[in-house]
């Protein structure tokens, strides 16, 4: 017989960017430590005592509970899966050329915008802040202060790097 494998069972099937700044690395690890000292505890002692109340094929309660828990051990496993593999962004360097991390002032057709380059976990553009395989964080990566380019007919110039 043949035992069935949850497609929530496995390790992450999407591709993880590794690159993180230390201030995401320290968030992860503040939810995974919620995640096993407090939520996990409390979800396992509910399936526990749901499953003293019957049959497991017809107990709803039973089946809500460990779907719950379900959860919360993927979460786990993928904020593991990423903090083993995590590369930290070093986010304060001061170069001459834009790197991942590099904070950016460009002009735009008239204005001024801000970004940071970082990676894809961590993107917000409304926040001001791209991914460096984005199409415009990817063109920018190794250019410099007086550089232009030009990107979907728009002109970007490189004001500032910090």
């Amino acid at each position: 017989m043949r035992v069935p494998t949850r497609k929530s069972d496995k390790i992450p099937g999407e591709k993880i960017d590794a690159r993180i700044t230390l201030e995401k690395y320290q968030a992860l690890q503040k939810t995974l430590k919620k995640l096993k000292e407090e939520n996990r505890p409390v979800e396992s002692e509910e399936v526990k005592i749901l499953s003293t109340t019957g049959d497991y094929s017809e107990n709803a309660g039973y089946q809500a509970a460990k779907a719950k828990l379900r959860r919360t051990n993927n979460k786990i496993s993928k904020i593991e899966y990423i903090l083993n593999r995590a590369e930290i962004i070093e986010t304060n360097k001061k170069r001459d050329e834009i790197e991942i991390g590099s904070s950016v002032e460009l002009e735009v057709e008239g204005t001024i915008k801000k970004y940071q380059i970082l990676g894809s976990s961590e993107t917000n553009p409304s926040q001001g802040k791209i991914s460096y395989s984005s199409p415009l964080g990817s063109i920018l990566l190794n250019k410099k202060v007086g550089d232009t380019i030009i990107l979907k007919n728009k002109k970007y110039t490189i004001k500032k790097i910090s």
